[in-house]
């Protein structure tokens, strides 16, 4: 909605219902001759609130735009008083308020039908359909100009239907004034788009009868939105409403010492809300970073959390390189923090600002800095600055990544190098460079980035030429039969279960079974020929590594796995170890209703059927007992009786 901010009017209902009290009430402390102090509670009217919030408005817009968005004021009573124009004289705070002075309360009278806000939105219309300075000398230099802006209507309304109401007749004076500006003289300028917000305000006791409508589109001129405010939230409100319009952003100053007021020995921490632009925030790109926001307290809007640093001088020495500047304003420019911050900018200081960093610690992102009396806000680079040495195409976001291939890539744009041609009549311009990018486009289909991520083109030696064949747009039939050849020979090293020599240190594929390794050769040629030139010999090649090749090779593999499982060096029972376990545990699941003492008895018969018996039971008749040692030459102290006895 920035779009609409050029021209922005205020019209504000000077009827006799704004002249009641707001119910917004505040303390007042009088001191007294004798020193005694009293509290006295103020309320302010309707009027009153709306004024003050209003020129809020304006010092906010103009402190960060000191020229090219202008604001008038429109008061609406039973006639419609102009308080300024579009002149740049009259585009101030001074002006603005000694003109409000001078319209002064609303007059107590009794209700009229003649005291309305109908008034004051067509000499707002009309006053849109006037030119500002800018919108002149743009006309003048032959520029069409686009005639968008903005009505904030501060008005009372009984119900919906009231408010619909006015928003059909805004409409209807914004068509009728459209079709006397083409009628018309030149001086008035056709309204193209217009922003009508209308502000329901109502005394914080009360409840309102007006419902809050979003932004719609009433036709294709003008957009309207109500809001039914409160006196009391009527300052939240509008601030609120300021950041959209204005394209702003708010951000938080926490952290800031200062000494106390009344005990100046000891100091404490404050925050200063400031409003700039939102570019201030957004022109930070990194990914790993996240500015840090939060909604404040009793307002609707997000404001972004910086924390005050140690504050420098701005010295030669001391800059810092910075992506962008914006103008800064306080949000409460009256408190005593704000106040101090700002007279501490203007006597020559910048404060950096940090902000945390997603993997641990702070980061320096923004610094307050006045340049001619002006403060602004400057956005830091956060990264590596123009000012450094260009980055090693080796480092990333991840990290250092010492893979890339290089080579491959310098190879590929050499190839690509474009030639500048001459223009002829018989040839559509750019017809080459059109097929060298569809050409380019199909080459680099499949590229991988880094050695690690790939196997084919790391066995070059094993590959070419037919890597380079198969890249082409045709193959002869010579260049299938060295293809197949290549092919043969690399079905010769898998059958004789040869490694594959891939780079040392940092390839995630070093160390994985050759079958594997294999597999995924196998695979990644597959892939290459699918996406690359479909001629008759490409896909015949295609077809001759998969049907043919490839079975082959793993029926073979399959074939001496199976021979060296049987050889006679091989252990026993490791033939049949997988089937023994699964009899085993089939077998134990059908053990039935046997105790667990049965099936455990079973267990240890067949795992020691598995194993060699005692020779000496083997070789020792049933029933009788097995001698230990029965050659062993025994002195007399000793007899049979007394060498150990086995029983079986």
């Amino acid at each position: 909605m920035e779009d609409f901010n050029h021209k922005t009017v205020f019209v504000l209902d000077h009827t006799q219902y704004f002249g009641i009290s707001g119910d917004n009430t505040f303390q007042l402390e009088f001191v007294n001759s004798k020193g005694i102090e009293s509290v006295v509670p103020v309320s302010k009217s309707l009027w009153t609130t709306s004024v003050e919030t209003a020129a809020e408005y304006c010092r906010i817009v103009w402190d960060l735009f000191p020229t090219g968005k202008y604001i008038r004021f429109i008061v609406s009573d039973a006639n419609a008083h102009i308080v300024n124009t579009w002149a740049p004289v009259t585009q101030n705070l001074t002006h603005v308020m000694n003109a409000m002075a001078m319209v002064g309360t609303p007059p107590p009278l009794p209700h009229s039908a003649e005291f309305t806000v109908i008034h004051g939105l067509r000499a707002a219309v009309e006053a849109l359909a006037e030119q500002t300075e800018q919108q002149k000398e743009k006309r003048a230099k032959g520029v069409k100009v686009m005639n968008r802006a903005r009505v904030i209507c501060i008005t009372s309304a009984r119900d919906d239907s009231s408010m619909k109401s006015l928003e059909e007749i805004f409409y209807t004076v914004v068509t009728q004034q459209n079709f006397q500006t083409t009628q018309g003289a030149s001086e008035f300028i056709k309204i193209d788009q217009c922003h009508l917000v209308v502000i329901n305000l109502h005394p914080s006791g009360l409840d309102s009868m007006v419902t809050n409508r979003p932004l719609r589109d009433l036709n294709g001129t003008v957009k309207a939105e109500v809001h039914s405010v409160k006196a009391r939230d009527f300052g939240n409100k509008l601030t609120h409403l300021i950041l959209p319009h204005y394209d702003l952003a708010s951000t938080t100053v926490t952290g800031i010492p200062m000494k106390e007021e009344q005990n100046a020995s000891s100091s404490a921490n404050y925050d200063v809300e400031i409003f700039h632009s939102r570019k201030s925030h957004s022109i930070i790109c990194r990914n790993e970073q996240e500015l840090p926001t939060s909604i404040k307290e009793n307002a609707e809007y997000e404001t972004v959390t910086l924390k005050w640093c140690t504050p420098r001088g701005v010295g030669a020495a001391e800059l810092q390189p910075c992506l962008a500047q914006y103008r800064i304003t306080p949000v409460d420019v009256t408190s005593r923090p704000s106040s101090c911050l700002i007279n501490f900018l203007l006597n020559g200081r910048s404060v950096l600002l940090e902000m945390p960093r997603e993997t641990g610690g702070k980061i320096t992102s923004h610094m307050l800095s006045a340049h001619g009396g002006e403060i602004f806000i400057h956005t830091l680079h956060t990264s590596r600055s123009c000012l450094e040495d260009l980055p090693s195409v080796l480092e990333s976001n991840s990290g250092k990544v010492t893979d890339y291939r290089i080579n491959d890539f310098a190879s590929i744009i050499h190839n690509f190098k474009l030639i500048p041609l001459k223009q002829y009549p018989d040839r559509l311009p750019d017809r080459n460079l059109m097929r060298l990018r569809a050409k380019f486009c199909k080459t680099t289909k499949y590229f991988p980035l880094t050695a690690g991520s790939t196997i084919v083109y790391n066995v070059r030696q094993f590959l070419e030429p037919m890597l380079t064949m198969i890249g082409k747009e045709e193959i002869s039939d010579d260049e299938i039969l060295k293809c197949q050849q290549i092919i043969y020979n690399l079905i010769a090293f898998e059958a004789r279960q040869e490694p594959l020599t891939l780079p040392i240190g940092h390839h995630k594929l070093k160390g994985t079974k050759k079958d594997e390794q294999y597999r995924l050769l196998w695979a990644e040629l597959i892939h290459i020929l699918q996406i690359g030139p479909q001629s008759s010999n490409h896909k015949k090649l295609l077809t001759f590594i998969k049907n043919e090749n490839v079975s082959e090779v793993s029926k073979d593999s399959k074939r001496l796995n199976t021979q060296v499982t049987n050889s006679p060096m091989s252990p026993p029972g490791s033939s049949d170890s997988t089937a023994s376990k699964k009899k085993a545990q089939h077998s134990l699941l059908s053990s039935g209703n046997r105790s667990l003492y049965e099936i455990q008895v079973a267990a240890d018969r067949a795992l020691s059927r598995k194993r060699l018996d005692f020779a000496g039971r083997l070789c020792t008749p049933l029933g009788k007992i097995a001698k230990l040692y029965p050659n062993l030459k025994l002195d007399s102290v000793y007899t049979d009786q007394d060498a150990p006895q086995f029983s079986p």
